[in-house]
């Protein structure tokens, strides 16, 4: 399960669905850690595979990706033109 953090206050969301949204086109695709650099101008969406978990929220979707700060066997750090994450692998 992943972890998607907003690191100025600890706010996101976890689950087993990661998808990458294309906001030019609204196409979501599997996320696929092996290529980060093609994560930058799309959209990180992380949450839960159904809905109605009856939490407050099912999923947490970024703005798009601007930099790929920094990456570890354990966490990716990104910047969003809004926010830095943490997401937690």
């Amino acid at each position: 399960m992943a972890h998607l953090i907003r690191d100025v206050d600890g706010e996101g969301c976890s689950g087993c669905r990661i998808e990458v949204i294309d906001p030019k086109t609204n196409k979501a695709e599997e996320f696929k850690p092996k290529d980060l650099n093609s994560l930058l101008g799309k959209c990180l969406l992380v949450g839960t595979v159904t809905a109605g978990t009856y939490s407050s929220r099912d999923y947490w979707t970024t703005s798009p990706i601007t930099e790929i700060i920094s990456e570890n066997d354990k966490e990716i750090k990104f910047k969003t033109k809004n926010s830095s994450y943490t997401l937690e692998k």
